[in-house]
């Protein structure tokens, strides 16, 4: 790899960078961001959000998000997060809620400054933070309202040892799993917990069927 084509880190840009033409000011990306990322109840959106939500609650959102990072966040000297979203309503007109799943499945994984790629796939965080956005009323509904959200923290090995091979998991299956449920304010004690690596963490021998009664 030449020195030219190396990686490009982001950098935290403050909203008020100019997009400049011949050097006059043509716009602020502040009104790109507003223009495009808007739309915080769409899937894609919604999973950076989520992931933003997570790394608050975990005091590591002071820098940049990595597209294709092999995980989600990466605590310095700590553990490595990744992080799911679903949701009952869409920004589409709907019929009837959507049914609740999370995708959990292993994968290559890519480093975002070397470019290089290990082909083995596994799960290759620590813990998993499955980010429930469980409010129901559309007239109401704000991505923005920690209230309306809802977090099952759990152990990445107690899913390689019940779910090996699975690529997705429904909202039921997870509570199977026993995993910790916690509003905002809770989640940063709940993944550190999750990541102990003295403990087994909850799972379904240890904590019985009690532990998952309360879904989303």
């Amino acid at each position: 790899m030449t020195e030219t084509l190396g990686s490009v880190p982001p950098r935290r840009r403050t909203g008020d960078e100019p997009l400049h033409w011949e050097g006059a000011a043509k716009g602020r990306l502040l009104g790109f961001w507003g223009w495009a990322y808007s739309g915080l109840a769409g899937n894609t959106l919604r999973g950076a959000l989520a992931e933003y939500i997570v790394a608050l609650a975990l005091e590591a959102a002071d820098g940049t998000r990595v597209d294709w990072d092999s995980v989600d966040i990466r605590l310095p000297g700590g553990p490595l997060v990744e992080v799911k979203s679903a949701a009952y309503l869409q920004e589409w007109s709907q019929s009837e809620p959507s049914g609740i799943s999370f995708s959990i499945a292993p994968a290559g994984g890519w480093d975002a400054t070397t470019g290089e790629v290990d082909a083995a796939r596994l799960r290759r965080a620590d813990v998993y933070v499955f980010c429930l956005l469980h409010h129901r009323d559309k007239r109401t509904l704000d991505p923005l309202d920690l209230a309306q959200w809802t977090f099952y923290v759990l152990p990445t090995h107690v899913l390689d040892r019940y779910r090996p091979d699975q690529r997705t998991v429904t909202l039921s299956s997870l509570l199977s799993l026993a995993p910790v449920r916690t509003g905002f304010p809770g989640l940063r004690g709940a993944v550190l917990e999750a990541a102990r690596p003295d403990g087994v963490g909850r799972t379904p021998e240890t904590q019985g069927a009690e532990a998952v009664g309360a879904g989303g």
